[in-house]
C-alpha cells in the first residue's frame, strides 16, 4: 500500500502534537486525579461506570468534511469489568433512523505508566481501532491517539466529563491540522439504569 507524503507529514505532525500534549515523554503527563470510587493508584478509575446505561448518541454524519448534520441514536452502554477491574469491556448497542451502532470498547489499565488505553471495534470492522491514551485529572478523562478520517491520518481527543456516579457525558472530536483546531463529532450521554450498579 503506498501512502502518499501528506499523510506520512500528517502522522509525524499528529506524533509530534501528541507528543507535546503529553508532556514530550511519550507517556500523558497528566496529574492523577480520581473519578468517583476510583483507587489512588488509578487502577479503578472506571469502578464508577460498571452497569447497564440508557445512552443518547448524536454523531457527525461526516467528519472533517465541512458538513453539520448530525445523527441520533439511543440505546444502551453495558461496562463490565474483567482483570480484577484492571480492565473492563463496555458493549454499545443503539439505534436511530441511520441505522444501528454495536461497539465494543476495550479499556486496559498501565499501571507503570498511570494510564488508561481505549481500544473500540464495531460489528462492521471486525478489528480495534488504533487506541486513545490518557488519565483521569480534575473529575476528568482526557485521551490522544490518531484515527482515520476520510483516509487521511488525524488526531483523535476522547473526553469523559460531567461524571457521577449515575451519570456521564463522553465526546470526541478530530483534528486533521495537527491539533491547532478540533472538531466534535460524536457525543454521548449516558444515564444508569435503575438497578444496573
Amino acid at each position: 500500500m503506498r501512502i502518499g507524503m501528506r499523510a506520512v507529514r500528517l502522522v509525524m505532525r499528529c506524533t509530534l502534537a501528541v507528543a507535546v500534549l503529553s508532556g514530550g515523554g511519550g507517556t500523558m503527563a497528566v496529574a492523577v486525579a480520581q473519578a468517583p470510587g476510583a483507587s489512588a493508584d488509578g487502577a479503578h478509575d472506571f469502578d464508577w461506570e460498571i452497569g447497564v446505561w440508557r445512552t443518547d448518541l448524536r454523531r457527525l454524519a461526516k467528519p472533517l468534511t465541512g458538513s453539520t448534520e448530525w445523527v441520533e441514536y439511543h440505546g444502551t452502554s453495558t461496562v463490565r469489568p474483567v482483570m480484577g477491574g484492571k480492565a473492563n469491556l463496555v458493549e454499545l448497542d443503539v439505534t436511530g433512523p441511520a441505522g444501528r451502532i454495536e461497539g465494543l470498547a476495550l479499556r486496559l489499565y498501565d499501571p507503570a505508566a498511570r494510564q488508561w488505553s481505549l481500544n473500540y471495534s464495531n460489528s462492521g470492522s471486525g478489528t480495534l481501532s488504533a487506541p486513545v491514551v490518557g488519565a483521569f485529572a480534575n473529575g476528568r478523562g482526557v485521551f490522544f491517539g490518531v484515527d482515520v478520517a476520510n483516509g487521511q491520518a488525524v488526531l483523535a481527543r476522547f473526553i469523559i466529563s460531567e461524571i457521577t456516579k449515575d451519570s456521564a457525558r463522553f465526546e470526541q472530536a478530530f483534528s486533521g491540522d495537527g491539533g491547532v483546531t478540533w472538531e466534535v463529532n460524536w457525543v454521548a450521554w449516558d444515564r444508569r439504569l435503575v438497578g444496573s450498579r
